[in-house]
């Protein structure tokens, strides 16, 4: 029988209020966590990856209660965290613990290494002080540290040293479930490798679960044994890292890993170049929320179109309704074309032909002209939201890796071979 997950997050919100006005009233939301679900079990890794601002970490502190979730549930060892009474809280803090991402402004600079370390066994409860003191000498040691720096101060140590008493820290109440949070995006690369590898031994003599949260997928693929990929608040994709990292199945997954840099400079570059910008939280776009940027989005039905001609389109689509372009800005149709990188006719007939009257009125002035022209050139993906589910096995889709994609069901290069 498959034990339970020490920890369940099921469609956790997290939204912040925007006010305006002289009263200040609320008049939207920023939804940085937007319905994000996953499972860590015991001695287990999970990434949460993404850009930053995609909300991975936002995600972290409110799993923890630091932050009072919008909706959704946590569940620790079974029991809701939201509904645990105060002693029970207090045991769940114990078990639960975090590393914060700057080493550099994360302990109190009066204070001794060993009286940060003491101090979450002094605020639960622990008095006696030879005791304490035991316990943070075994911690030290345990990441790598002496006895002896624990009467030093934080300022006399390295960026690597201080993440390693941070790692102390969290570790000196003896927790079940650890949440590091971009452990190493501060610290030079050697000693990024040191830091991993004291994360891993730790996890392994410790039992740890952990949620490692990182933009460094070459991090992730080293230290974690599930991923989520996280978009404007939304996991977009989840699955054992080997199988997302081969088999990508989100457009947004496949653009974060061809930017992981290649050491051979006679590899072939197959970089994704994401267009657009990345939307504001608090007026998310409709549909798929990736689609302004996706270099995969869905043509329509109606036109037979390459991926990338449809891509180019639709960007100047959305720039002519959004007010972005401007007559003046452009000398003939000619030049509309190659400022959008749309090709100079397009494969299809139809679709030529209403492009081309388009690409004229927006060199004429004719913006309304020219959105009502555009307006034939909509994707599927505007108006359906994809949810993460796993698509039918006889479609060929492990279970176990799902996408938030229309796409799902066809690997990339299945797709990439379709519409080529």
């Amino acid at each position: 029988m498959t034990e339970p997950p020490l920890l369940e997050v099921r469609d956790l919100e997290k939204h912040y209020p925007v006010r305006s006005g002289l009263l200040r009233r609320v008049t939207g939301h920023v939804e940085a966590v937007d319905g994000v679900s996953f499972d860590v079990c015991e001695g287990e890794t999970v990434g949460l990856v993404g850009e930053s601002g995609c909300g991975k970490s936002t995600t972290a502190t409110t799993l923890l209660g630091l932050e009072e979730p919008t909706g959704g549930e946590v569940r620790f060892d079974g029991e809701t965290v939201a509904d645990l009474a105060a002693g029970e809280r207090d045991r769940f803090r114990r078990r639960a613990q975090i590393v914060f991402q700057d080493p550099n402004s994360a302990f109190d600079p009066r204070l001794t290494v060993g009286e940060s370390v003491a101090e979450p066994l002094a605020i639960h409860g622990l008095a006696d002080a030879e005791r304490r003191r035991e316990i943070v000498v075994d911690a030290l040691e345990r990441v790598g540290l002496s006895e002896t720096d624990a009467d030093r101060y934080p300022r006399e140590f390295s960026g690597g040293q201080k993440q390693r008493i941070a790692l102390a820290r969290a570790l000196v109440l003896d927790p079940d479930l650890l949440v590091v949070d971009e452990p190493v995006s501060a610290l030079d690369v050697s000693v990024q490798a040191e830091i991993l590898s004291l994360l891993d031994d730790l996890q392994a003599e410790l039992g740890l679960a952990m949620v490692l949260v990182s933009h460094d997928l070459g991090v992730v693929r080293q230290v974690c044994d599930r991923v989520c990929v996280m978009y404007l608040g939304e996991v977009v994709e989840r699955g054992p890292t080997e199988a997302l990292f081969d088999d990508p199945r989100h457009p947004y997954t496949e653009a974060l890993l061809s930017a992981i840099p290649e050491p051979d400079p006679t590899a072939r570059d197959d970089a994704v170049e994401l267009t657009g910008d990345v939307p504001d939280p608090s007026n998310p776009p409709t549909g798929c929320s990736f689609h302004p940027r996706c270099h995969r989005v869905i043509a329509p039905e109606a036109f037979d179109l390459e991926r990338g001609a449809f891509r180019s389109v639709l960007d100047l689509r959305l720039a002519v309704e959004d007010g972005d372009v401007a007559a003046e800005d452009f000398d003939g149709p000619a030049a509309v074309r190659e400022a959008f990188g749309v090709p100079d006719r397009l494969g299809d007939d139809d679709a030529e032909r209403v492009l081309g009257a388009a690409v004229e009125a927006v060199a004429g002035g004719r913006l309304d002209e020219a959105a009502d022209r555009l307006a034939a050139f909509e994707s599927v993906c505007e108006h359906e939201d994809p949810v993460l589910e796993p698509a039918d096995e006889a479609e060929g889709v492990d279970g176990n890796h799902p996408a938030a994609c229309l796409r799902v069901g066809e690997s990339v290069e299945s797709a990439s071979s379709a519409t080529e």
